[in-house]
């Protein structure tokens, strides 16, 4: 019992040793700003905004909202602030449970759980950005033959992004804020970057790529678009090949680990329960 309550202390002295290196930046700046004239330094003082601001750059918050397409509805403060919520669920959770645990893990549980309370967002985040992925390269070759018919009809390739744009799903979410970046005024080059970004995915950098070399130098889009969709259902078709030829040894362990095994003990239960008759002619 000791020692568990020793080795959660342990888990908090760490909790707080991470919440200082964070913080460490600013306070090598508030020691450089002792240093000066008081007025200057009163002036001069930053913000509780700058100190959140520069805690988020550190942890990297923002650019994971951004590929998991949450950036719009979970701000970086309600996702610190969760990450924290975390770490103190997972210090309390260790009071409770590392006493009833063996010596010997009652500090693997006691730093475990503040860490997984804390990363647990990250974990969260990386498996939404994961799914929101492969949903973009999923729709993408059905978008490519639609921006390949509109093409070759005469439409220019943002007027047919911004009516893909009114679809569901991640894509057409995407194409619909670069339609709108584009309706406010921005450049096309410039708005075909912020898709990039938003979605980090080869495919649609390729597809940025075409059009933007289009708008360079003439070049027919309908083709491309088209090549470029035959390409996506090839690749994807082999890729769930792959999965499938997989799945065939998963499932043979699967058989031979568990369906197996219980047929036997049927089988040996039944020769248990009427051993005496085997047993009577002998």
């Amino acid at each position: 019992m000791t020692l568990a309550v020793l080795l959660v202390a342990v888990a908090l002295i760490f909790c707080l040793a991470a919440a200082i290196d964070l913080l460490a930046p600013l306070l090598r700046l508030r020691e450089e700003r002792a240093a000066r004239d008081p007025a200057a330094r009163e002036q001069e003082r930053p913000p509780r905004d700058a100190r959140v601001a520069a805690a988020v750059a550190r942890l990297e918050l923002a650019p994971r909202l951004v590929s998991a397409g949450l950036a719009d509805r979970i701000s970086v403060r309600a996702l610190l602030a969760a990450k924290l919520g975390g770490a103190l669920a997972g210090v309390l959770w260790a009071i409770v449970i590392a006493p009833a645990t063996p010596s010997r893990l009652a500090w693997i549980v006691a730093l475990a759980l503040p860490a997984a309370g804390f990363l647990g967002p990250d974990a969260w985040l990386e498996w939404r950005a994961r799914r929101r992925l492969r949903a973009l390269r999923a729709s993408l070759p059905d978008a490519l033959d639609l921006l390949a018919v509109g093409t070759a009809a005469g439409r220019s390739p943002l007027a047919g992004l911004a009516e893909l744009g009114s679809g569901d799903g991640p894509l057409a979410r995407e194409l619909a804020v670069l339609s709108a970046e584009s309706s406010c005024g921005a450049p096309q080059r410039e708005a075909l970057d912020g898709l990039r970004r938003r979605a980090p995915v080869r495919e649609v950098a390729v597809m940025c790529s075409v059009i933007e070399r289009s708008r360079r130098y003439g070049s027919p889009l309908a083709d491309q678009f088209r090549e470029q969709a035959t390409a996506l259902r090839g690749s994807q078709r082999r890729r769930i090949e792959e999965q499938a030829a997989r799945a065939a040894p998963k499932i043979q362990l699967a058989v031979a680990l568990l369906l197996v095994p219980s047929v036997l003990l049927m089988i040996a239960a039944g020769l248990l329960a009427n051993i005496d008759r085997f047993l009577a002619g002998f």
